[in-house]
């Protein structure tokens, strides 16, 4: 754990240094810590640390399966908003950002230590795991809102641009689509991500 000087004070950076009491700990000068530090306005506290290797559950409720989402903007925005709906996992192509990366973690917001995360992922590997296997595309006719999502369900999210390849697609129980009355072409794919699992909790609820 790298502090910068003076940050061992704060009450908040305490309780961190608390639950991580074995860690080898530095201090270093303000100037050089801002030197080393990947944001502008740093908190204080930097660590170096080995990803964590989740093991998969063998009673995945619900989960998502990102294809080359090459934004660590959007990927952290997924995840958090992953946490937030209690997805099981969340499974990333070879092809997407990195998950762990400085930029994801922050949008993360604390997701990456809630959520079971996996990288290099062969989606078409993992889809079969999935009987309701969820790919949200922009041609087809299957409203968000008139699909069952309870039970074992995935869903699938594209490239920003480039959308889900066709094979993935091939893959999928139903192709849906999020209904947009407005002047505008597609959503944010974070923003669908939102948008899909929150109808999900919605209608989990709802049947309690």
């Amino acid at each position: 754990i790298i502090l910068k000087e003076g940050a061992e004070q704060v009450r908040e950076i305490q309780t961190c240094l608390a639950r991580f009491a074995d860690a080898e700990g530095i201090i270093l000068s303000a100037s050089l810590f801002d030197a080393i530090s990947p944001v502008e306005s740093p908190v204080g506290l930097l660590a170096l640390y080995s990803p964590p290797r989740p093991k998969p559950k063998s009673q995945e409720t619900c989960a998502l399966l990102l294809e080359n989402i090459q934004d660590p903007g959007n990927i952290g925005a997924i995840l958090r908003t992953a946490a937030a709906a209690g997805v099981d996992a969340v499974y990333l192509s070879k092809g997407c950002a990195e998950a762990w990366s400085p930029k994801a973690m922050r949008a993360a917001m604390g997701a990456h230590f809630v959520t079971a995360i996996f990288e290099q992922q062969n989606l078409e590997e993992i889809a079969p795991r999935f009987p309701k296997l969820i790919a949200t595309t922009l041609d087809s006719k299957e409203p968000l809102y008139e699909l069952d999502l309870s039970g074992k369900t995935a869903f699938i999210l594209g490239n920003e641009g480039a959308g889900l390849s066709p094979q993935l697609t091939a893959l999928a129980s139903h192709r849906i689509t999020i209904p947009m009355p407005g002047k505008i072409e597609s959503l944010n794919v974070a923003a669908a991500a939102a948008v899909c699992l929150f109808e999900r909790v919605r209608q989990v609820t709802d049947g309690k």
